[in-house]
C-alpha cells in the first residue's frame, strides 16, 4: 500500500474521530465540506455523459438540508421533497429545455450525495442535545475516563458511541476486503469493479460483523449477540453496496477515479462511497429496531 494512501488515511481518520467527538455544528461543518466536494465530483461524472444538471442549486439545497438536520432532524424528511420540487422547477424554466437525464441526475445528486449523507448528522445527534457542554451544540468529555472507562459509557451521547462504532465497522470492512482481496482473492465479485473479489467481500463483511459484536458487548447493547451480528452484517453489506454503486458511476462516466483530491485515494467519493448507505440504515436500526429488541 503506498505511503501516500496510508498517511492520508490516518489524517482522515483522525479528523473524522475528532469531529465526531465534538458533534453539534462542528460535525455538521465537516459533513457539509464532504458533501459539497462529493457533489462536485458527482456532477463532474454526470457532465462527462453530456448531461446538464442543476449542480449549484442541488448543492445549495443539500447544505441547507444539513443545517436543518442539525436544528431538527425530524424536519429533514419534509425538506427532501420540497428541495426536489424546487430543483425540478428550476430546470424546467431554464432557457434550454431540460431533459429527463438532466432532471434525474439532479434529483439523484440530491438523494445520493445530499440526503443520504445527512443521516450522519442525525445519527451523531442522537441523545446529544441534553449532553452538550460547549458552544455550537458540541460536546467535550469532562474527563477522558468518560471514554476510556467502560463503566462511564452510559454517560456518553448515544450518537457519539453509535457513530464511532459504525466508523470502526466500515474501516474493518474496507481494510479486510482490501487486504484479503489483494493477496488471496481469486474469484471476481462483479464486472462493475474487476479488482473486487468474493474472498475480499466475504472477509470484509466478516470483519465488520466481528467489530459489531465486540462493540455491542462493550456498549452493553440489548441482546448483544444478535444486535452486534445484525449491525455488523448490515454495515458490511451497505459498505460494499456503496463501493459498487460508486464504481458503476465511474465506469459509466469512463473514469478511473472520481477526483484527485486525496493522495493515494482519488476523490472524496472514492474515499467516502462506503459511508453513503450505512448511516441511514444504522440510524433506523437504532431508532426503530433497537427499541423493539429492548422491549422484547
Amino acid at each position: 500500500m503506498p505511503w501516500s494512501r496510508i498517511i492520508s488515511g490516518i489524517v482522515a481518520i483522525a479528523l473524522a474521530l475528532f469531529a465526531t467527538l465534538l458533534g453539534g455544528w462542528y460535525f455538521t461543518i465537516v459533513i457539509a465540506i464532504v458533501v459539497f466536494l462529493g457533489q462536485q465530483e458527482y456532477f463532474n461524472l454526470v457532465r462527462a455523459r453530456g448531461i446538464a444538471p442543476a449542480a449549484k442549486t442541488t448543492m445549495s439545497v443539500s447544505l441547507i438540508l444539513l443545517a436543518i438536520c442539525t436544528l431538527d432532524g425530524g424536519l429533514a424528511d419534509a425538506v427532501m421533497p420540497i428541495a426536489g420540487t424546487f430543483i425540478c422547477f428550476y430546470l424546467l424554466f431554464q432557457p434550454k429545455m431540460a431533459t429527463i437525464a438532466d432532471i434525474s441526475a439532479s434529483i439523484m445528486g440530491l438523494f445520493y450525495v445530499g440526503y443520504l449523507p445527512s443521516y450522519w448528522v442525525r445519527l451523531r445527534s442522537l441523545g446529544s442535545a441534553a449532553l452538550s457542554n460547549i458552544p455550537l451544540g458540541g460536546y467535550w468529555p469532562t474527563g477522558w475516563t468518560d471514554i476510556l472507562d467502560q463503566r462511564n459509557l452510559a454517560l456518553l451521547p448515544q450518537g457519539l458511541t453509535a457513530t464511532v462504532l459504525t466508523f470502526f465497522c466500515i474501516w474493518a470492512a474496507d481494510i479486510g476486503a482490501y487486504t484479503i482481496g489483494k493477496f488471496f482473492g481469486k474469484t471476481r465479485l462483479s464486472d462493475i469493479s474487476p479488482k473486487k473479489t468474493v474472498e475480499g467481500a466475504v472477509f470484509g463483511i466478516s470483519a465488520s460483523v466481528a467489530i459489531g459484536l465486540a462493540g455491542a458487548y462493550y456498549l452493553h447493547l440489548p441482546r448483544a449477540l444478535y444486535t452486534g451480528l445484525a449491525l455488523g452484517l448490515l454495515i458490511g453489506i451497505a459498505s460494499l453496496l456503496g463501493d459498487l454503486i460508486e464504481s458503476a458511476l465511474k465506469r459509466d462516466a469512463g473514469v478511473k477515479d472520481s477526483g484527485q483530491l486525496i493522495p493515494g485515494h482519488g476523490g472524496i467519493l472514492d474515499r467516502t462511497d462506503s459511508y453513503i448507505f450505512t448511516a441511514p440504515l444504522v440510524y433506523y436500526f437504532l431508532t426503530l429496531l433497537l427499541p423493539l429488541i429492548t422491549e422484547s
